[in-house]
């Protein structure tokens, strides 16, 4: 926590001195606590999958410049899992959110260097839609697909690259703070990196 002094000028900047308290004994730690937890379960989530399957992403990240492959593929299954629950409990928070940042910025820059293309659907699909979608798909889903799913799909590109962008951005964060006053770092350890 703060100490006294440091308290004491920061409730003299606010408008609402009497709210010091609630800020830096509630507000503040729960803050880092649910966006830690946010983004931590996230990574949780996303690394599942690659941990059920460690050695499915050995082509990927070959192809992206990062041998070998068997390597790589199941230690990003690991950072990304095992890192998630690491910063969820704010273990270990800055090295472990530092690695991830990394991590997230190689994937936000291969989202916007391999964007998914322009057709999702190819032309003999599109004439399917066209004849019998009515009965597969509303009004509505035939017009988002009529283009081939163009649309769609940048929409799904920029999804992915904000989305690798804001975790890439709140793991600099916690690489740059730790975790927080609730965090194993901080209430066991005593001590961060």
């Amino acid at each position: 926590m703060m100490d006294h002094q440091a308290t004491g000028a920061a409730s003299a900047r606010r408008i609402f001195p009497s709210l010091s308290a609630f800020y830096d004994r509630v507000a503040q730690p729960l803050s880092w606590l649910v966006l830690r937890a946010f983004v931590g379960g996230a990574l949780v989530l996303e690394g599942w999958p690659k941990i059920m399957a460690p050695f499915a992403q050995t082509g990927f990240v070959e192809s992206i410049g990062f041998y070998p492959g068997w390597l790589w593929s199941p230690l990003l299954a690991a950072m990304q899992f095992f890192g998630g629950i690491a910063l969820v409990i704010g273990l270990l928070t800055r090295p472990v959110a530092l690695a991830n940042a990394v991590m997230l910025a190689v994937t936000w820059w291969f989202h916007a260097t391999h964007p998914y293309g322009d057709a999702f659907l190819t032309p003999d699909g599109i004439a399917a839609l066209k004849n019998s979608g009515a009965a597969i798909f509303s009004p509505e889903g035939i017009r988002r697909l009529a283009d081939g799913g163009a649309a769609f799909l940048h929409q799904v590109q920029a999804k992915a690259e904000f989305l690798s962008a804001i975790w890439a951005a709140a793991c600099l964060v916690f690489a740059g703070h730790g975790g927080g006053p609730l965090s194993v770092d901080r209430m066991l350890l005593k001590k961060e990196f």
